[in-house]
């Protein structure tokens, strides 16, 4: 198995992700196919990235959507919209893997932390996250939407 970057867009490597994005949704709902653009937009931005976990049939079998967010205290931090590993490779090691290319992206990228949040109901993802030395902060996460 190895990491890589998104630096491609293909009509398969978009079905592949809109499928882990579905096991990863609450709902499983399918909110029909991510735009190409999306992913060039992706591709092409210093600030943003995918990292794809392949497997030896060089099957997408992870993925996690890293950012830059700049803030004036702690310049640069690490945010973490994605992450996902199919369902049947869960317990592997992958996410572990995959962890680690997080962690070294963003020292990559210069960031002093990297952020995310993980939803109610998700006790093995907590408990995955503090495994690996995550601190869970007692917060509220709001959302305006447009």
């Amino acid at each position: 198995m190895r990491i890589e970057r998104l630096t491609e867009y293909t009509p398969e490597t978009a079905t592949r992700v809109r499928e882990l994005l579905i096991q990863l949704s609450r709902s499983k709902k399918d909110r029909g196919e991510i735009p190409r653009e999306w992913f060039d937009e992706l591709i092409s931005s210093p600030y943003h990235d995918m990292l794809l976990a392949i497997d030896d049939s060089d099957k997408i079998v992870g993925i996690a959507t890293l950012s830059i967010i700049m803030g004036p205290i702690v310049r640069k931090n690490a945010y973490l919209e994605d992450f996902v590993t199919d369902e049947s490779v869960r317990g592997q090691g992958v996410g572990s893997k995959m962890w680690d290319a997080m962690l070294e992206w963003a020292t990559e990228k210069g960031c002093g932390e990297l952020n995310f949040t993980s939803g109610k109901g998700r006790e093995a993802a907590w408990k995955f996250y503090q495994g690996k030395g995550a601190e869970i902060y007692d917060t509220n996460f709001f959302r305006y939407e447009f």
